[in-house]
């Protein structure tokens, strides 16, 4: 008597297939629903710096590896990554052109988070896992057949307009329902130290160009100015500077790639005053010069007619 077939796999075949159709080109390819984004690699791509905001990430072909803090985060087939908070870690990707690395990135709607924590909230289901900024889960059945079909919408413009925010809706409600939805709460929750983190966090991403410091970030939490540091260190395993500086850097890295800046213009931009001590910290940091990494993050990105551009910085 021969064995059933595993439905998992089956859908996994199903969900490499579609996004192999939905983005035939290596690198990024951006569609019409508003931030989600496929990501393909024909070839390994070495560990290197990445920036990704607030998302789900699964991969449907080959493998992923996170690392930070000593830590290494899995997203493959089985496993599936969310960030609660825009992170900067170290990624790595195993791909071949016989198996490529076929992925999508799923935007943390933080408006509609709030409404389903809420509604939640007034259920009293209730999540006692402690709140980390990036963790990888099991994908299991359910929310393997609901991404499946948002890939099926993602097929035809219309499906895609009409469906498409419903089920991306049901995504969320499925990981904030999860393992992970404690983070996700958390960081909605502002009263919490890990809410007015992520809460300063988002402030960074929004005005990295300007003046910040610090003293200043630690007074918009309500915090001391000791308390925050600890705090933002316990999120994102940096110091407040530091984040900043690896904010800009991967701000300017994607203006020089999308807009044809040059590291000068690309500096000034993101908030340098020396556009030597830019290049300096950017090869530091990056591995390559300015002009050398948006050559090769330029061969990366693809966007769809229509697609709106993250106010993040997402990378393989």
């Amino acid at each position: 008597m021969s064995a059933s077939p595993d439905p998992n796999l089956a859908r996994q075949v199903r969900m490499a297939q579609l996004i192999d159709r939905l983005a035939p080109d290596e690198g990024y390819t951006l569609c019409t629903l508003p931030g989600l984004r496929f990501m393909r690699a024909n070839r390994s791509v070495a560990r290197t710096p990445v920036l990704y905001e607030p998302s789900i990430v699964v991969v449907c072909s080959g493998r992923k590896r996170g690392y930070m803090g000593g830590r290494v985060y899995h997203y493959n087939a089985q496993q599936f990554l969310v960030l609660s908070v825009p992170l900067p870690f170290e990624g790595e990707t195993d791909a071949s052109e016989a198996e490529p690395m076929l992925a999508m990135s799923i935007p943390i709607d933080l408006q509609v988070a709030a409404e389903i924590a809420m509604e939640l909230d007034n259920a009293g289901v209730r999540i006692a896992e402690a709140p980390l900024g990036i963790m990888s889960s099991p994908l299991d059945e359910r929310f393997g057949n609901t991404l499946l079909r948002l890939l099926e919408a993602l097929l035809s413009p219309v499906e895609a307009r009409l469906l498409g925010p419903g089920i991306l809706r049901e995504i969320l409600y499925c990981v904030m329902t999860g393992s992970q939805g404690g983070a996700l709460r958390a960081a909605l929750a502002h009263r919490s130290q890990f809410g007015k983190i992520s809460k300063a966090l988002l402030r960074i991403h929004r005005d990295y160009a300007g003046p910040i410091d610090v003293a200043t970030l630690a007074q918009e939490a309500g915090m001391s100015l000791a308390a925050f540091h600890a705090g933002f260190k316990a999120v994102t395993l940096t110091s407040p500077i530091q984040y900043l500086k690896t904010t800009r850097l991967h701000k300017a890295r994607l203006l020089m790639a999308q807009s044809g800046l040059n590291a000068a213009t690309a500096s000034s931009r993101v908030g340098y005053e020396s556009s030597s001590q830019f290049s300096r910290e950017f090869k530091r940091y990056f591995g390559r010069t300015p002009l050398e990494e948006a050559r090769q993050m330029r061969g990366l990105l693809t966007q769809a007619p229509g697609a709106a551009e993250s106010p993040f910085v997402s990378a393989q």
